[in-house]
């Protein structure tokens, strides 16, 4: 697992079920709303700031994604890609990498295509079962509850960049 976290450029996310913890929320008026863990998009920011990109496959198209990611500063965003791998050969010809230069973290059977040709492939605690046959890494938290985080300090870890990437809060 360490060489093939070492080669890592890229981490690719999936949201319903990864980057949240799967639930969708209407109110009266259609207003859809999400819940987004802090302490993935931190690990996020440290990942960006130690030179890995992140990217975003969503099978759903929600505002709430778009907003979450201009947020973070995540520019390769794709929504309602009910076939990811379009996708995903979209984002390795925009940044130039090769499939083992990415990670990708999935929670369902839509996401197994893209988990079979990365590097480095990650589900959170709460994935469905078919899918853990495939990933490298299977994290202790679920979905939305800071798996995504797992995986960012893995791969800083791995990489050699986690004290360079927290110095700045033992000041």
């Amino acid at each position: 697992m360490e060489e093939r976290l070492k080669k890592i450029k890229l981490l690719i996310l999936d949201v319903d079920g990864v980057l949240t913890d799967g639930r969708i929320i209407f109110d009266s008026n259609g207003v859809e709303s999400k819940f987004f863990n802090v302490k993935d998009g931190h690990g996020i920011k440290m990942l960006q700031r130690s030179g890995i990109e992140v990217a975003i496959i969503s099978g759903r198209e929600s505002m709430v994604v778009t907003n979450r990611a201009m947020e973070l500063g995540i520019h390769h965003v794709y929504q309602k890609s009910l076939d990811k791998l379009g996708p995903f050969r979209k984002v390795l010809d925009a940044t130039g990498l090769h499939e083992d230069e990415v990670a990708y973290m999935g929670d369902d059977v839509i996401d197994i295509p893209v988990m079979r040709r990365v590097g480095f492939a990650a589900a959170p605690a709460d994935a469905i079962a078919e899918v853990l046959p495939f990933a490298h890494f299977v994290a202790k938290n679920n979905g939305g509850w800071g798996a995504v985080r797992e995986v960012c300090d893995l791969l800083l870890k791995a990489q050699g960049s986690w004290d360079s990437a927290t110095s700045r809060y033992y000041l």
